[in-house]
């Protein structure tokens, strides 16, 4: 297994490659992220995985300095995993200057949910996902990229950046890896103590009951849509979490749904210090 710090050490670990398949990591590797490097092994001809904890993706009051970095671990589970190339930039060879060019998300995809909440989140993913991009599959005819959809408004912003920029990438989302529980694992599951853990899962399980209730009104539900996200969030709230949104979507474009869309619930909530994320297609 190669380790490539500079972009220069990147391409040349890749100079032979036509079809690289890559994944891109903030490192604390869990299995779900071995996973997306596993299903992404037969998708090319070398298998590269990126460990760069993105400044540009944090708020000032976000966790970018204590967010656990495991690099020893990281490496020897990518090793078993049969990872060819891991791209581990310093801060300052993938932004040697100020990086002021950067790549804006659509509004109306961007800056709703996790936009929101998080106002230039996705400015952050954007800029360093095409940066990452462009390292790893500059003189490529052809590569693949592979995300979890537990990130699944990030997977959209990226796959649309894809698509409008015409890049040579195709771009394949993983269905998201649980605990035996349910719990959808998480790099910042770390964070939760032992009774937060068993906590954890009632995100999933009100985001599973939301989306019982909207089907249970298909037919009209653009009316009860409002009633059912304050029920959800109220039930969660009163449990102690701090919810940012409980929410039922369509699932092309996580716009307001209408009577026979296909539907994707999705929310982000606090327990205790930890922000957890999580989504179901209904």
């Amino acid at each position: 297994m190669i380790i490539a710090r500079s972009i220069d050490e990147l391409r040349q670990a890749l100079s032979a490659s036509q079809r690289p398949a890559f994944v891109p990591t903030m490192g604390n590797l869990h299995a779900g992220h071995i996973k997306l490097v596993e299903l992404a092994k037969p998708q090319g001809d070398c298998t590269v995985v990126s460990i760069f904890v993105n400044r540009l993706q944090f708020l000032p009051h976000e966790d970018f300095d204590s967010y656990p970095r495991t690099w020893e671990a990281d490496c020897a589970k990518l090793q078993a995993a049969g990872c060819d190339v891991v791209f581990a930039p310093r801060e300052t060879d993938l932004y040697p200057e100020a990086q002021t060019v950067k790549v804006h998300a659509d509004p109306a995809l961007g800056d709703i949910l996790e936009g929101e909440f998080r106002p230039g989140f996705f400015t952050g993913v954007s800029t360093v996902v095409m940066k990452l991009f462009m390292s790893v599959f500059a003189g490529k005819a052809q590569g693949v990229a592979v995300f979890g959809k537990k990130d699944y408004q990030q997977l959209m912003v990226i796959r649309q950046m894809v698509r409008q920029f015409a890049l040579p990438i195709t771009v394949l989302g993983v269905d998201t890896c649980r605990a035996e529980d349910g719990l959808a694992l998480s790099s910042r599951n770390g964070y939760l103590s032992e009774r937060e853990r068993a906590e954890a899962l009632q995100l999933s399980l009100a985001l599973r009951a939301l989306g019982r209730d909207a089907l249970a009104a298909a037919d009209a539900l653009a009316s009860h849509l409002p009633a059912l996200e304050a029920k959800a969030m109220t039930a969660l709230s009163q449990r102690g979490w701090q919810t940012d949104y409980l929410t039922v979507r369509r699932r092309n474009d996580l716009q307001a749904p209408q009577a026979g869309d296909a539907l994707v619930v999705l929310g982000a909530a606090k327990l205790g210090t930890t922000r957890l994320i999580d989504n179901f297609d209904i």
